[in-house]
């Protein structure tokens, strides 16, 4: 049994989502109001969001797993309830259908729609009401994540380590890159609409989204995450399961509507020569994480061989459009087979902004279980104790000294 993990449940329309996450260290301070509520809030934030964010004011309970305050080692579970819920105790109940009730109340929908996971999980569960598929399908899930995410990143925070995200486009609007990074990513965007650095292409961007709104469709989009503070050696290059790289990517990967994603230069690296790719190695002797040995660059986005270098650690993923769209596709209806149009669910138009927060979490959640493979550690002192000593070694290194 893996030492570090975590799990979600919960429905969309359900009674709520519950997760736990298993492996952290006692003597974490941590605190609902503090270090999770507020990372809820941002994922339900984000310019074309749809209405059940405005019926929705996500905080997390904590069920088990911290006692004053502080982490005591034991699995950390935590409940995130559905305000909506109200609405749909009929439809989403565990018993049995009254057969004396209105059918419309269990809001059956019966034709799949393009890109969901609805006709390959009525395919696959030998169901007929996509509701069964689309409740546990939903990005809805995503908030027990951020849940987890927004521990792993209080965690990370003790040790110098920050992680942000922001869009970098939304359909065919890009953002203009920075030529440095803020030191606060998240406080720099996350009072932007489209949680972008380019106030310009912002405008845009909102321009994009109403437009498609109007037009009864969706819009997808780029977001990057960037994890500042990463000493060098996460991660390894021994097995295919352990690089990081590969980690990071099927993690991310996993977020709904998420098709691509890339670290560092990406696809964009096989345009050009190694000499114009790879990033030369210098003596730096402020880079005390890394062994006083940094790059001229970061084209590889802070990993070499699936081990963080020291650099910042630069994740980018690529998001299709939502799949509910108001201008319906052509889809067939489960009961009989005959050609219709697809249901239509309350959705989003755009989640970018929002994925980028999850983006986070999944990340946080990834590195987390590296740097405690690394420095371990059942209590926060003794992690304290490897990382320090870690670190102390990386600054009195000397070249050639084997």
């Amino acid at each position: 049994m893996k030492s570090f993990s975590f799990r979600t449940s919960g429905e969309s329309h359900g009674r709520g989502l519950t997760t736990i996450l298993e492996g952290i260290p006692a003597g974490l301070p941590l605190e609902m109001k503090r270090d999770v509520d507020p990372e809820l809030k941002r994922r339900q934030g984000g310019y074309g969001r749809g209405r059940r964010m405005q019926i929705e004011s996500d905080q997390a309970e904590l069920i088990s797993g911290v006692r004053l305050g502080e982490t005591i080692g034991s699995p950390i579970s935590m409940i995130i309830w559905n305000r909506d819920w109200e609405n749909w105790q009929e439809a989403m109940s565990p018993l049995p259908p009254d057969p004396d009730g209105n059918p419309k109340a269990l809001k059956a929908l019966y034709l799949p729609r393009p890109g969901h996971a609805d006709l390959v999980g009525l395919l696959k569960y030998d169901r007929r009401d996509t509701r069964d598929i689309l409740e546990r399908a939903s990005a809805r899930e995503t908030a027990a994540r951020v849940a987890c995410g927004a521990v792993c990143k209080t965690l990370l925070s003790q040790f110098g380590v920050s992680i942000g995200s922001h869009v970098t486009s939304i359909g065919s609007v890009n953002a203009q890159a920075p030529s440095e990074f803020p030191e606060d990513i998240n406080k720099a965007v996350d009072d932007s609409p489209l949680r972008t650095l380019d106030n310009d292409a912002a405008i845009k961007m909102m321009e994009t989204i109403d437009q498609a709104k109007e037009d009864g469709d969706t819009l997808g989009g780029i977001f990057e995450v960037v994890v500042q503070g990463l000493p060098v050696g996460l991660g390894s290059y021994v097995s295919y399961d352990a690089k990081l790289d590969g980690r990071l990517a099927g993690s991310v990967m996993s977020i709904h509507a998420i098709k691509g994603v890339e670290i560092g230069m990406g696809f964009e690296g096989t345009r050009y020569p190694g000499s114009q790719v790879h990033d030369p190695i210098v003596a730096r002797e402020e880079a005390s994480r890394s062994g006083g040995i940094g790059r001229t660059s970061n084209r590889a986005g802070g990993l070499e061989g699936g081990v963080t270098t020291g650099e910042q650690l630069v994740v980018r993923a690529a998001m299709k459009p939502i799949s509910t769209l108001r201008k319906r596709l052509p889809s067939v209806d489960m009961r009989d087979g005959s050609v219709a149009d697809a249901a239509v669910e309350r959705s989003d138009v755009c989640a970018v902004p929002a994925a980028a927060v999850v983006g986070e979490a999944m990340v946080a959640i990834v590195i987390t279980e590296a740097f405690l493979e690394k420095f371990g550690g059942d209590s926060m002192s003794e992690l304290r104790r490897n990382f320090d000593s870690y670190v102390t070694y990386l600054s009195e290194r000397g070249y050639g000294s084997r």
